[in-house]
Formats: C-alpha cells, sequence, structure tokens
C-alpha cells in the first residue's frame, strides 16, 4: 500500500514562492511516475505537473508552465513541486499522486492520492 504525504503549503503573497514537498512510502517511488494536482473550491481536480522515475521528463498545464518546477530525489522517495511567481488563481488544495497507467494528465491515471495541503495566494 502507498502511503502519500504532502508538506509545504501556506500563504504566500502574490509573486512569492512556495516549495511543496511529497513523501512516499510502501510503494515502488522509484520506478513510478509522479504527479501534482490541485484543486480550489467548487471546481474539479486538475493537473499541474509531472515526472517520470528517472526525472527526465517533466509535463506541466500550461496555466503553471515557466512558473512552476516538478523535480524528484528517489534517494528520499520524495518529489517535489517549486512554485514561483504565484498567482491568485493558484489558490488551491494540491495532492501528489502515484502513476498507475494511461494518459499522464488525466486524474484516472492515478491510483494513489495524498491527504492534500492547501495554499493559499493573496492579492
Amino acid at each position: 500500500q502507498v502511503q502519500l504525504v504532502e508538506s509545504g503549503g501556506g500563504l504566500v503573497q502574490a509573486g512569492g514562492s512556495l516549495r511543496l514537498s511529497c513523501a512516499a512510502s510502501g510503494g515502488t517511488f522509484s520506478r513510478s511516475a509522479m504527479g501534482w494536482f490541485r484543486q480550489a473550491p467548487g471546481k474539479e481536480r486538475e493537473f499541474v505537473a509531472a515526472i517520470n522515475w528517472r526525472g527526465s521528463s517533466t509535463y506541466y498545464a500550461d496555466a503553471v508552465k515557466g512558473r512552476f518546477t516538478i523535480s524528484r530525489d528517489n534517494a528520499k522517495n520524495t518529489v517535489y513541486l517549486q512554485m514561483n511567481s504565484l498567482k491568485p488563481e493558484d489558490t488551491a488544495v494540491y495532492y501528489c499522486a502515484f502513476y498507475a497507467s494511461g494518459y499522464v494528465y488525466a486524474t484516472k491515471s492515478y491510483d494513489y492520492w495524498g491527504q492534500g495541503t492547501q495554499v493559499t495566494v493573496s492579492s
């Protein structure tokens, strides 16, 4: 059973930065792609970024491209999301997820999820 624990969320002013972390246990983290998603109040959960198991390929939603960077440390079983130039519209609960199969941008392609961490960006 895979367990994912996110951390690093908080309140930040527009233009600021945060780094989210997701620690994994109980699975083959070093052989699995990982993803970050977010869900704002009243909206569906949406794809933010993903990274392959080696860290050599990354994928981003258009809304965050150029501002967010996903990375991983397989020795620490941890995936990160560096978020720069934050905007109020980035406010959401951010989730990391363990990739299973299929389209990397789709929520249904991931079979384990963390509990989420709140990110709030004030204007």
